[in-house]
Order: C-alpha cells, then structure tokens, then sequence
C-alpha cells in the first residue's frame, strides 16, 4: 500500500478545555473514558478524505497535536512548547463554553503558536478590543470548537453563544460547540461533519496552493524527555 501524505494541525488552548477527549473523539470516534492532563504534548492521527466524493478525492493522514500548558506559562516554558509550533498546517482552538477565560486566551494561544507575539500582553479584553491586523495576513486554516455545551443551561445558552460569537469573526474561523463526551455531535452529515471536513479540506488545499509548508519534524526527532517537559 502506498504511503500516504500527512498534514500537522495543532490542538491548542487552556488545560481543562477538553483538548485530549476531543482530538480522541476526532480520531477514534469514541469518547475518551478516563481523560488526563496532557504532558508535553500528544499526537494522534485521523484519516481524512479530501474532495471526497470528486475527482480530486485523495486520501491523507491528518496528525493532531494535542499541546499541553498553560498561555500563561514563564518564558522557559513556552520556548520548550515552541518546538512543537514547527511546520504547521492548520490550528484548531478549543475553549471552555462555560469558561469565559478560556475563551478569552485564544488570542494568546494563536499568537503564540504565529510566532507574532511570544510576550503578548493586552491582546485581548471582554469585548474583543484588540489588535486585528495581528491575524490578517495570516495563511494558517483555523477552526474554533467549544466545548462543554452540554454543562450550559438551556435558559443561558443564547447569552454564552453570543457572548463568544465574536471569536469566529475575529479568528476568520468556522465555530462548531459541542459535547466531547457525545459522538453525535460529529455524526455523518450534521452540520459540524460539514464543517470539520471542509476545514480539513482547506488545510489540505492551502498546501497545494502554495500557503503553508507541508514540511515536518520528525516524531523521532523529539526527544521524549521534551515531550515529557511541560505539564499542564
């Protein structure tokens, strides 16, 4: 069988977000049973079909980098986690739906791994009142999912999807929230499958373009005792 090309997407936010029962559900398709917090960083794999159903189609391995940390880390801490920002494709951003602080340091999160800001300080504030022209030229595909939906009561649901709305326009990102612990939520042809896809699709697409480089460091080329040295 021959070898299949691979795509380097990154899964980054706080600790507690839900980041490592989210990217199981992406690749296995099951809920993680007994989630733990992520040391270092962990990568699994998921396989994905582009321009499914055309001419185009081709099949491709998509690699999720699941980060540990905290945006708030000392310098030290975010130089070790820079290597893990190397040769990147695409950026999923997750946050807490019932955890507007989570929300809020995604801006952080993407500067971070942008390398335009390894300091970044007054990025962000409640209303959004930042610098735009930070994420303009930006040739990186994002995709924003919430998570925890299911722990919003039904009465606050409409403040909590408004009050974190402005994120999608702010990032040029698809939103999709959800429950990690619910499969449904990624069932085949709802409307976050739809949006999964076509993100995935548009990574893939950007390599072919020309935008980002599919180039990578080589798993073997991380030492496990880096990948052991940040804990979240």
């Amino acid at each position: 069988m021959a070898s299949l090309d691979r795509v380097k997407v990154l899964v980054l936010g706080d600790s507690g977000v839900g980041k490592s029962s989210l990217v199981h559900l992406l690749c296995h398709n099951q809920v993680l049973g007994n989630p733990s917090w992520t040391v270092g960083c962990s990568v699994d794999v998921r396989v994905h079909d582009y321009k499914e159903g055309t001419p185009e189609e081709k099949t491709y391995y998509i690699e999720l980098w699941d980060v540990g940390g905290s945006v708030g880390s000392a310098s030290s801490v975010k130089s070790t986690r820079a290597v893990f920002y190397n040769s990147v494709n695409g950026i999923i951003l997750v946050h807490d739906l019932t955890n507007k602080k989570s929300s809020q340091n995604l801006h952080r999160w993407s500067l971070e791994a942008l390398n335009k800001d390894s300091s970044p300080t007054g990025v962000i504030v409640s209303n959004g009142d930042y610098d735009r022209e930070q994420f303009a030229e930006n040739p990186i595909p994002l995709l924003l999912i919430g998570t925890k939906y299911d722990q919003i009561p039904e009465n606050k649901r409409n403040d909590v999807l408004a009050r974190t709305a402005f994120l999608s326009e702010d990032f040029n990102a698809e939103e999709i929230n959800l429950d990690c612990t619910n499969p449904r939520y990624f069932a085949a042809g709802s409307s976050n499958a739809v949006k999964l896809s076509r993100f995935f699709d548009k990574v893939k697409y950007f390599i072919i373009a020309g935008f980002t480089k599919c180039s990578f460091l080589p798993l073997r080329a991380i030492s496990k005792a880096m990948l052991t040295s940040l804990r979240v």
